[in-house]
């Protein structure tokens, strides 16, 4: 575990496990580096180094109240601070969920030095198309709203649980995923969702540019990404697609084995 600083001076909760290839893993919007918890074991133990990370407003990292100290830009940088303590000269495998995807596209756009591949796991390129990108900004003020009203229990009580720890809620992994989330701060979550996560650009169009092999994850039966995911494929340069049967937006929770057998197998494949 470390506390890696900022550019302004925050404190992000990291941790790494494990030698070999580096993969980070980025959560999506309002969850904790505790969604990954039950799949570091098995990719360590296949070789891989696993690093994972809280965003700034999440989890164990700081939550600054200046809401000027949330942007996509701050963020793209506090990734690429993890990765520089994680794996020093080293290209990674960069990775996310949801939102988590989106930084990691920001990132190969940016800092492509950084970055060896790509995996993309229920997530999409942003909306481009005005009237989508409102319907998505009205959806993340809700949980905005609701973190600040209610707190952070109430969201994860709510029938947003379903893309914040999965299918299926009862499970230890989950459980334990979803007490990390209550336990976050509602300012930063706030913040950060009306900061970061929904003004956020899209990179659609710069898809094309993106010349590194990715991996494009989705549940079968995540239905608002199915369509994200293909759109992905068709357009980066070096993808393969993905879908893990039965599996919701939480794929790495909801069917953790067939994730990781499709983490593994790309990783492997990076290498020869």
């Amino acid at each position: 575990m470390a506390r890696v600083e900022t550019r302004d001076g925050i404190g992000l909760y990291a941790e790494a496990h494990g030698d070999g290839v580096p993969v980070v893993l980025s959560c999506g919007l309002c969850t904790t580096s505790e969604n990954w918890r039950p799949n570091v074991a098995p990719l360590v133990a296949a070789g891989l180094r696993v690093v994972l990370w809280d965003y700034r407003g999440h989890g164990r990292s700081d939550a600054p109240d200046d809401a000027a100290a949330y942007s996509l830009a701050h963020v793209v940088d506090d990734l690429a601070r993890v990765l520089e303590w994680a794996a020093p000269a080293e290209e990674a495998v960069v990775g996310g969920l949801s939102f988590g995807g989106l930084a990691s596209l920001h990132l190969a756009l940016t800092r492509p030095e950084l970055v060896r591949a790509l995996l993309l796991i229920d997530t999409g390129p942003g909306f481009k198309n005005p009237k989508a990108q409102a319907r998505w900004q009205a959806m993340v003020e809700r949980t905005a709203s609701l973190a600040e009203t209610k707190g952070m229990r109430a969201f994860v009580d709510s029938k947003a649980s379903a893309t914040a720890i999965g299918q299926y809620p009862e499970r230890p992994a989950q459980r334990a995923a979803a007490d990390a989330i209550a336990a976050q701060v509602p300012h930063g979550i706030a913040h950060f969702a009306r900061h970061i996560a929904g003004p956020a650009d899209p990179v659609i169009d710069e898809l094309k540019q993106i010349d590194f092999p990715s991996l494009v994850l989705v549940g079968e039966r995540d239905e608002g990404y199915l369509a994200a995911a293909e759109v992905m494929q068709s357009r980066l340069p070096h993808a393969t697609r993905v879908t893990i049967p039965s599996a919701g937006h939480l794929v790495n929770l909801d069917e953790p084995a067939a994730f990781e057998a499709a983490v593994i197998d790309f990783v492997r494949g990076l290498t020869g």
